[in-house]
């Protein structure tokens, strides 16, 4: 493969991610409003900001190439984007609805840490210090976010198993008072005859 061939592939990859990162910016408001946990709304809120400084990151890897800084449409971001809204109408307000949140910005989270593994390694190839740099920069930042995601749901787990396990102490308590009561009370009788 030359190398004009394979700038070419780098600036259509760039296009393409630059697209999902601003789909992103406009899609994570609405799920941080969906969310209910205050731990998620605010993974999401900073996860947002993150996302802001990539596209700003982006536009710097476009002005180090001498490229405009537009973007591709991205159908795999917008696929993913259309399913985690599907998810929040479908789901009732709670946890499930969080998890569904959850399991959909994980889903975004690795496809953009593909996206920016592999732009990277283009890049590489390219020998762009600058510009693997940058991208590696972001990758870093979406494997963190997807870490945080996956504390966040393990939390809403436990939280969810800890009431469960409550209301399951609460029904053995008041099962034994009245196996209690009951063993009592025919004691009482046995004794009366």
């Amino acid at each position: 493969m030359n190398q004009a061939t394979m700038q070419e592939l780098f600036l259509e990859q760039l296009r393409d991610i630059y697209d999902a990162e601003k789909q992103l910016t406009k899609a994570l408001p609405k799920l941080a409003k969906a969310a209910e946990s205050d731990e998620l709304t605010e993974a999401l809120t900073s996860h947002l900001e993150e996302t802001q400084g990539h596209v700003q990151r982006l536009e710097q890897v476009f002005q180090i190439v001498k490229a405009n800084a537009k973007g591709k449409p991205c159908k795999g971001m917008k696929g993913l984007l259309e399913e985690g809204n599907e998810a929040i109408q479908e789901e009732d307000e709670g946890q499930l609805r969080d998890l569904a949140i959850i399991a959909g910005c994980q889903k975004v989270e690795h496809y953009e840490i593909s996206a920016y593994g592999t732009i990277r390694t283009i890049a590489e190839n390219l020998e762009m210090e600058d510009v693997v740099e940058l991208l590696q920069q972001t990758e870093d930042e979406e494997k963190q976010a997807d870490e945080k995601l996956t504390e966040v749901a393990v939390s809403l787990y436990q939280s969810s198993s800890g009431e469960e396990q409550d209301e399951e102490e609460e029904t053995v308590t008041a099962t034994s008072s009245r196996r209690s009561s009951t063993a009592g009370k025919q004691a009482t009788r046995k004794a009366g005859r």
